[in-house]
């Protein structure tokens, strides 16, 4: 059996607990095609939710790149499928945008970066809507319902 766990850092207030997080996680590891790119057993995620300076810098230092984004996910090795940051100032402007709430941005964020950490991309149109699919059916497993506009 295939058991994803998250552990979950908050480096700014944000409105949200860690616990949230790693249900949506946990649930995100039970959509067949990400079950079937996780290590066999166990395995980890790590989740930092952090400020857009924080995201600039990491975009900076290790993509070349001087912007901020709203999430960046770093490859692990054997067990630890990677890392995922998120600007909370990110989940807070585009929750406002699409019209829900922070919890829903912020568990689109969070599985956009588990899907990237496992191989996934939207660079091709094909792709893109691969990875729609599996962000719906992946929220979806934690009874989250995305503005319709949002993907």
């Amino acid at each position: 059996m295939t058991v994803l766990e998250a552990e979950v850092v908050k480096a700014v207030r944000a409105g949200v607990a860690p616990a949230f997080v790693r249900r949506v996680i946990a649930r995100a590891g039970n959509v067949p095609e990400i079950v079937a790119r996780l290590p066999e057993g166990e395995s980890t995620v790590a989740v930092r939710i952090t400020s857009a300076e924080e995201l600039r810098e990491l975009n900076r230092t290790y993509a070349g790149e001087d912007h901020t984004t709203d999430v960046l996910s770093f490859a692990g090795m054997g067990s630890h499928v990677g890392d995922i940051a998120i600007s909370w100032a990110a989940v807070v402007r585009q929750a406002a945008q699409y019209g829900h709430d922070e919890k829903t941005e912020l568990a689109l964020l969070t599985v956009h970066g588990l899907l990237h950490l496992l191989g996934w991309d939207h660079i091709r149109t094909r792709e893109r809507k691969e990875m729609t699919r599996l962000t719906i059916a992946a929220v979806e497993r934690s009874g989250i319902e995305l503005a319709r506009r949002r993907l």
